[in-house]
């Protein structure tokens, strides 16, 4: 799987969990030199605690366009660190 935004890569990796109909990343996939700490947070009743990366990509910003638990419920314990995308973030 690959997630490219303005024509960028962003995360690719053949080892995905599919959550909800979102592919979760291996953290490691993702290119850091791209993303920049969010100070957003939303909590899932299941998954717990989201946080957020901002995508820069060619001087052009995507804000929170990745998601990621950084402790995961029990629940949710099989995308502990993993990352997903969504905001025009192309998974294929």
């Amino acid at each position: 799987m690959k997630a490219t935004w303005n024509g960028t890569t962003i995360a690719e990796s053949d080892d995905t969990v599919v959550v909800e109909g979102n592919h979760y990343f291996p953290v490691e996939s993702l290119r850091t030199d791209l993303t920049r700490e969010s100070t957003t947070h939303t909590t899932c009743p299941w998954k717990g605690q989201a946080s957020y990366y901002d995508l820069v990509v060619d001087g052009k910003t995507n804000k929170d366009a990745v998601w990621y638990y950084p402790q995961p419920k029990e629940a949710a314990r099989q995308i502990t660190n993993r990352v997903a995308f969504w905001k025009g973030v192309q998974v294929r």
